[in-house]
């Protein structure tokens, strides 16, 4: 009776549907560490994707790609990384940190972006206004923003006489904020920051030509302890779609 009673519980069970068997469990969280750059194309990415995934969990923590970098040498809890440039995630990759190879997603820009002045008119020549008496920029020590920031100055052989006057934020993210508080009477910042509404608002910018700095070509990367993460995995797939590239060509990105 007993093993008659086993057979029937087994036949019904094969029956039944696969979801029933097995429902699946919650989507793993993801945590991702970002160029500070990236502060509104990413917050929108984030908005977009979770609509398609109703029930990815994830949470973005913005801040210099240098620092990041440092931190995930010694394992920091991040999933996937988006570097304002490819060198920081092509280094973890090389240190078998990484649960793949860097994907690039952008090419970076920069803009001369002030609150008093507008550097529209005289482009770069606004550094030489007296009423510059203090130009932001991110660290160069590292964050690949400053670097670009201080490669253009040099660019325009304008590096000595605004040396004295820069004003140096830990990321490109800071870098802005003292500009827009009026802590710094101009910035060299991300012109994907230049196109936020606040600072679309607060000030006018100048666009820097391309071709005045070496490309910015940045890059994310699925770190090691992610392998396996279906919302990691999902994540960096959505970055190619036609989507996210629109959304990263409205923050000014280079695709």
């Amino acid at each position: 009776m007993v093993r008659l009673f086993l057979l029937l519980a087994a036949l019904l069970t094969s029956q039944l549907p696969a979801a029933a068997q097995a429902a699946p469990g919650p989507a793993a969280p993801l945590t991702i560490a970002a160029a500070a750059d990236l502060k509104y194309a990413l917050d929108s990415l984030v908005t977009i994707f979770k609509r398609q995934h109703p029930a990815a969990k994830v949470t973005v923590v913005y801040g210099s790609s240098g620092k990041f970098y440092e931190q995930l040498r010694h394992a920091a809890p991040f999933d996937m990384y988006f570097s304002a440039d490819s060198e920081y995630p092509r280094r973890l990759q090389q240190a078998g940190l990484t649960a793949g190879a860097p994907q690039p997603y952008a090419l970076g820009r920069l803009v001369l972006w002030s609150k008093k002045l507008n550097p529209s008119l005289k482009g770069m020549n606004t550094l030489l206004d007296p009423q510059v008496k203090h130009l932001a920029i991110a660290n160069p020590a590292h964050a690949p923003y400053g670097r670009l920031a201080e490669e253009v100055l040099r660019r325009y052989k304008l590096y000595d006489q605004v040396q004295p006057k820069l004003v140096l934020g830990e990321n490109i993210g800071q870098a802005a904020q003292y500009a827009a508080t009026g802590a710094a009477d101009a910035g060299l910042l991300a012109y994907s920051l230049a196109l936020s509404p606040e600072l679309r608002r607060a000030g006018k910018f100048y666009l820097i030509p391309a071709t005045a700095h070496s490309p910015l070509q940045q890059s994310f990367v699925v770190l090691k302890q992610a392998k396996g993460n279906a919302s990691a995995a999902a994540f960096a797939t959505f970055m190619g779609s036609p989507v996210a590239r629109q959304a990263l060509k409205k923050y000014g990105f280079g695709l």
